[in-house]
């Protein structure tokens, strides 16, 4: 990752912090991207000791002319874009659909469907010029979830807008692979983050995910170092519009129960 540059929405904390740190360590330049300066501050002083190049920005990515200034800054800044993960979102939960109000449906779509749309268009921008200056290259990944193939009882909007992205991933991918540009989709399985707790597993999710997961606990920040790693170098120079996912082999079990049944024979 020498050389290359890449921001990073939502880079603070919890996943995007773990993308960062995995570009960091193999020697990238990274931009985190966040809403509260001191968060981004702390998240740059624990990746310092890579000794790779920071820059933090206050972002509020569901604000498109903030977005389009903010990529610009960061290219006079650095030189340069060479990927972007679209990471930045908000998780809520509506309790049902019957009572979903139509403020928390589009509040949640600003940010986590609209936002990664300006950031990826801005993103594709810089690289179409780079390409069109002789420098071809560059990636850019949607952080979805797992429900982006599932429902969610009262979480219809969140289901809406991370299916959303993997399907604009696979548009981008097709017509910006003639400038060497690609676009995938990463959908994270249960993690442990500021959203997601694992309250250990005596608790009804983490009983749940222990036993329905086949590497039986919940991800991590540090589990999505290697993805960021590959889909931001050119290791993965022909791997375009795809979705790849990173949930312990939840979605492979088809979240069936009881599996922990056959452990330990």
């Amino acid at each position: 990752m020498t050389g290359k540059v890449i921001v990073v929405t939502g880079g603070n904390s919890g996943i995007g912090l773990g993308f960062c740190r995995g570009i960091a360590r193999a020697g990238g330049n990274v931009v985190i991207w966040g809403r509260r300066r001191e968060k981004n501050q702390a998240a740059a002083a624990q990746l310092a000791t890579f000794g790779t190049r920071m820059m933090t920005q206050e972002v509020d990515v569901s604000d498109e002319a903030r977005v389009t200034a903010a990529m610009s800054e960061a290219i006079q800044e650095l030189g340069r874009i060479d990927g972007v993960i679209a990471n930045a979102g908000i998780m809520n939960h509506a309790g049902s659909f019957l009572q979903m109000t139509s403020e928390a449906y589009h509040t949640l779509l600003a940010i986590n469907q609209h936002g990664a749309f300006y950031v990826a268009r801005e993103a594709a921008r810089h690289m179409k010029a780079r390409h069109d200056a002789g420098d071809p290259g560059g990636s850019i990944l949607l952080c979805a979830s797992l429900s982006a193939l599932t429902g969610t009882v009262g979480m219809q909007h969140y289901n809406a807008a991370k299916g959303a992205l993997a399907s604009m991933a696979r548009g981008i991918a097709v017509e910006m692979g003639r400038y060497a540009v690609r676009c995938n989709t990463v959908c994270p399985g249960y993690t442990a983050t500021e959203t997601v707790k694992d309250a250990g597993p005596d608790s009804p999710l983490g009983k749940q995910v222990r036993e329905r997961t086949p590497i039986p606990r919940f991800g991590t920040p540090e589990d999505f170092e290697g993805i960021a790693v590959y889909f931001m170098s050119d290791a993965s120079r022909y791997h375009t519009g795809d979705l790849v996912k990173i949930d312990g082999g939840w979605m492979a079990n088809a979240g069936k129960a009881n599996l922990s049944a056959g452990r330990g024979a």
